[in-house]
């Protein structure tokens, strides 16, 4: 079953981070509780029990990194058609602000970096739009309407 999408740049960036996370972490954690352990009594031990915390995490982020990798759909662009899809490259305007997103699945979104979900107000109302299009948006602060300038 398809639980989400991710670029051929988001699958990269998930395996970089899974393999971290076993090669490397594991490794330092294992070596943390190695040495919480040398201080001996383990019901009072902060050391240990917050490397034990930490392991816990590590782990459930890799099985959760495995389960995206397995079952996500990595969508590949077809070349610019003017049409907006996952992996595009969007110019749009809003009244007199002019921005750029690229569009990206869920695992990916980062708007800080200018990555929307598809599944994002703005990426659902901009999905397979053609350059040129006008869509309203309902945002946190009331409606808005975009215009799709281009599509990369």
């Amino acid at each position: 079953m398809v639980k989400g999408y991710l670029t051929p740049d988001g699958v990269k960036k998930l395996q970089e981070e899974l393999s971290h996370l076993k090669n490397v972490r594991r490794k330092e954690l294992a070596e943390q509780l190695e040495r919480a352990l040398s201080f001996g009594d383990i019901s009072e031990n902060a050391e240990f029990q917050e490397a034990k915390e930490e392991q816990a995490f590590v782990e459930g982020r890799i099985l959760e990194l495995q389960d995206i990798l397995c079952t996500a759909k990595v969508y590949s662009p077809e070349p610019a058609n003017g049409v907006v899809q996952i992996g595009s490259t969007v110019f749009v305007s809003s009244g007199r602000n002019k921005e750029k997103f690229h569009i990206v699945g869920e695992q990916e979104a980062n708007p800080m970096e200018g990555k929307i979900s598809s599944d994002s107000p703005l990426g659902q109302s901009i999905l397979n739009q053609p350059k040129g299009t006008e869509v309203t948006v309902l945002t946190p602060e009331g409606k808005k309407i975009y215009k799709i300038l281009g599509v990369e």
